[in-house]
């Protein structure tokens, strides 16, 4: 049985999932201690707990441990069916990161399968629904399987209450992702998302954007969130080239300026766009799985914290040789290549 421990790296609930989806795909059980030790409230919250039954959902594993605030877990997985499953965080816990626990199994399931999530649908520190869409799940298409998603309504942090459907045809097995060169950039565009909050902090946003990143903003791309459940407000920016679509987000906090939330969120898009890099931080730590079974390679910016506690756990669980190495210095470029053995 694998070993993980759960506090290696960055110490947060990604080591969970990834250890989870990575169990799923080989069939090997494994333990992991010090479950989220590096957080302020260690052990698991029920965004974590949704995620280890909807892993134990689809394949019938056996599991010691899955009880909110437990630090240790064992996980024995069975055979992974597709078919038709729901899981409901019960609180504003991301349902996006839930998805991300079983997609990879269920991509190379026997059956389609088709899932209702519900919880956090955009949330801080976690890809929001629309970065799935636009940006993750158009490559995922280039290795093969099929994945829609559809909205039915939004879900922000504290209040959650979003839901969204997915539909999955799955393959046998995944091409390898050869992504380098971004290409042409055809398209930027920013969007605002506000709920139960005033307009001018959309405006506001847009402004600061346009300003940043040299867009037109008239007339501003607002979305008001009909039928909302709490407050909430996103600023997304899309980059649209040739081989890529890129998707960057800044979520609205309470006690934040819509300027400094613009700001932050313009700086990774022009730190992206002088890398001159197919592929962004947050992008790059979503492909490193699917990319370690499959292989390939991409180019993004210097990996993250994030990215590199990914890579340790991928190596626990699989033979393949993942290489990080920096190929321009002056940019900032970095190449992820992922070797099958």
């Amino acid at each position: 049985m694998i070993t993980i421990d759960g506090s290696m790296g960055e110490g947060g609930g990604q080591v969970l999932r990834t250890s989870l989806a990575l169990s799923m795909l080989t069939g090997q059980p494994f333990r992991i201690e010090k479950i989220r030790a590096g957080r302020d409230r260690p052990g698991l919250l029920r965004q974590h707990l949704t995620a280890v039954r909807a892993a134990k959902g689809i394949c019938g594993a056996e599991v010691v441990g899955d009880a909110i605030g437990s630090q240790e877990l064992t996980f024995t997985p069975c055979m992974v069916s597709g078919g038709h499953y729901e899981f409901a965080v019960g609180t504003a816990g991301s349902a996006t990161l839930v998805l991300q626990t079983v997609l990879p199994a269920l991509l190379v399931a026997k059956e389609r399968s088709t899932l209702l999530l519900e919880g956090g649908t955009h949330n801080p520190w976690a890809p929001p629904f629309d970065f799935l869409q636009r940006a993750f799940l158009p490559l995922v298409g280039r290795m093969g399987p099929k994945v829609r998603v559809e909205l039915d309504r939004y879900g922000f942090y504290p209040a959650g209450g979003g839901r969204f459907r997915v539909t999955i045809d799955p393959v046998a097995q995944l091409a390898p992702l050869e992504l380098v060169e971004r290409g042409e950039i055809h398209r930027k565009r920013a969007t605002a998302i506000v709920s139960q909050l005033p307009m001018d902090i959309a405006l506001r946003e847009l402004k600061v954007v346009g300003k940043r990143l040299g867009l037109v903003v008239d007339p501003p791309d607002i979305v008001f969130v009909k039928d909302p459940v709490g407050p909430g407000n996103v600023v997304l920016i899309e980059v649209e080239s040739e081989n890529v679509t890129e998707v960057f987000t800044g979520f609205g906090q309470h006690g934040v300026r819509a300027e400094a939330v613009a700001e932050k969120v313009a700086k990774e898009v022009r730190r992206y766009l002088a890398a001159g890099v197919p592929v962004g931080e947050h992008l790059a730590d979503q492909l490193l799985v699917l990319m370690a079974t499959a292989g390939g390679r991409f180019r993004t910016v210097a990996p993250s914290r994030h990215t590199t506690t990914n890579i340790e756990v991928i190596k626990a669980f699989l033979p393949s040789e993942i290489i990080t190495a920096c190929v321009d210095e002056a940019r900032g470029v970095w190449e992820v290549e992922a070797k099958k053995m």
